[in-house]
């Protein structure tokens, strides 16, 4: 009988620890090793995000990193309740979301490959570096240089000039980092034997040369914004100051929505620039306060460090937790507009 009980209580605990670790393959315990909660509830987010610890980066550069993961979780979790109810039988947003993890692990250089993905223009070979070229790209230094010695521009305006080509140029690396991504995908899709997976890959290939074509032409309406900004600068009745904001407003305007769906989406754009400001100076805040901690660990007052860590931990929290939030309401807001003009081209 005893031996009964201990047989039964054996296969239970096989049966418990093998339900156990085969959930464990796809979401992340509660805590980690060190006994810490861990930031995410998919196991190979938390692998990216404890690397990037390790890689220390910047502290923004953490923060961002953390809230594109928590994008990327949350498209994860939604993509894992559509394919239980079967509405994802192509693959194509399965699709989507590996090449979106790929971008990630590029832009943050976690994809494992030195980055030569340089921002190329076809005067790139013809250019020397010189002082004051900042963005890695001949046409926008010699736009930004123009700009900046051409005296149209006051101090505030300058700053959130800088801004926008700071953008376009991140913009010009994430081009770059997809188009790499469909390169690789294309030679995965030369040695293809089945006929049924190549017509599926074929499908998600067309998906992508399709998402390059719509960025080349983000990126030439943005440049040619910037371009006609540095000769003629800001007007009095420039709608908004944010580079992601303006770049929303114009993708709208292009969209053929009506009046009415304007204004009301122009006092949304309002809500969501208050919001990317507020980003931007907490980010300001947090590379502030990581410069006093280090200087405050040099000085090696336990006590001191002590505060000043909690500080910066409380602010980075913070920090990632805005920008989560942000980059949520930015993805909700484009969402809108892409259907709203679909809506009105199928009229």
């Amino acid at each position: 009988m005893k031996l009964q009980c201990v047989v039964i209580a054996l296969c239970l605990g096989v049966g418990v620890m093998a339900g156990k670790y085969s959930r464990e393959v796809n979401e992340a315990k509660p805590s980690g090793s060190d006994g810490q909660t861990v930031d995410f509830r998919i196991a190979k987010l938390n692998q990216v995000w404890e690397k990037a610890k390790r890689m220390q980066l910047s502290p923004v550069r953490q923060a961002e990193l953390h809230s594109d993961l928590k994008i990327q979780e949350k498209d994860e979790m939604q993509w894992k309740k559509m394919k239980v109810e079967g509405l994802d039988e192509n693959g194509e947003k399965e699709a989507q979301l590996r090449r979106n993890f790929n971008v990630i692990l590029a832009k943050y250089g976690m994809d494992g490959k030195r980055d030569t993905r340089t921002l190329e223009s076809n005067s790139l070979k013809d250019h020397d570096t010189k002082e004051g070229d900042i963005f890695d790209d001949p046409r926008l230094d010699k736009l930004w240089n123009k700009a900046k010695s051409s005296g149209k521009f006051s101090n505030e305006e300058l700053l959130s000039l800088k801004r926008e080509f700071q953008h376009h140029k991140d913009k010009i690396h994430e081009y770059n980092i997809l188009m790499d991504t469909v390169s690789r995908t294309e030679e995965i899709h030369k040695n293809v034997i089945s006929p049924l997976e190549g017509d599926t890959k074929e499908h998600v290939l067309h998906q992508r040369h399709t998402e390059l074509k719509h960025k080349m032409r983000d990126l030439n309406q943005g440049f040619e914004r910037l371009r006609k900004l540095s000769h003629e600068g800001f007007t009095e009745d420039s709608e908004f100051r944010e580079p992601r904001v303006i770049e929303l407003w114009e993708a709208a305007k292009r969209g053929n929505l009506s009046e009415d769906e304007l204004d009301s989406l122009k006092e949304e754009l309002r809500h969501f620039e208050t919001k990317v400001e507020k980003h931007s100076h907490y980010q300001e805040q947090l590379e502030l306060s990581h410069q006093k901690l280090q200087h405050v660990e040099a000085l090696g007052d336990k006590e001191h460090i002590k505060r000043n860590q909690e500080k910066y931990n409380t602010l980075a929290e913070k920090t990632r937790e805005m920008g989560y939030k942000m980059k949520k309401h930015m993805q909700d807001l484009s969402n809108k507009i892409s259907r709203q003009g679909l809506e009105h081209n199928e009229l």
